[in-house]
């Protein structure tokens, strides 16, 4: 395995009245996912300044190009993908790479 990581960054908006079925599907994929072998952390969060919105970082071992071909493909996750129309307006995904960390202090919520 290599020693790359890569993270997503992903704003969610859920419909209106949605947001608690979404947080709740979301972190039953969370459950799953944390135990891939490439999984590092996540961490969700709620928007302030947004309150339809949820935004879920996330850290991988591995490159954008793995997290696709490996990930992606799961089958808990078709499930997962099957049931955001009934729960979000919009999703969008951002791709980075980390370059360092300080403090990593988080508590779960």
């Amino acid at each position: 395995m290599t020693n790359q990581q890569v993270q997503l960054n992903i704003r969610f908006k859920a419909k209106p009245g949605k947001k608690e079925e979404f947080r709740k599907e979301l972190s039953s994929l969370i459950e799953e996912m944390s135990t891939e072998k490439a999984f590092i952390s996540a961490i969700v969060s709620d928007d302030l300044d947004q309150p339809d919105d949820l935004i879920i970082y996330e850290t991988w071992q591995g490159t954008k190009d793995s997290w696709l071909a490996e990930e992606f493909v799961k089958p808990y996750r078709k499930n997962y993908e099957g049931r955001l129309g009934d729960l979000i307006v919009d999703r969008s995904v951002s791709w980075l790479q980390p370059t360092g960390e300080w403090g990593s202090h988080i508590k779960n919520a």
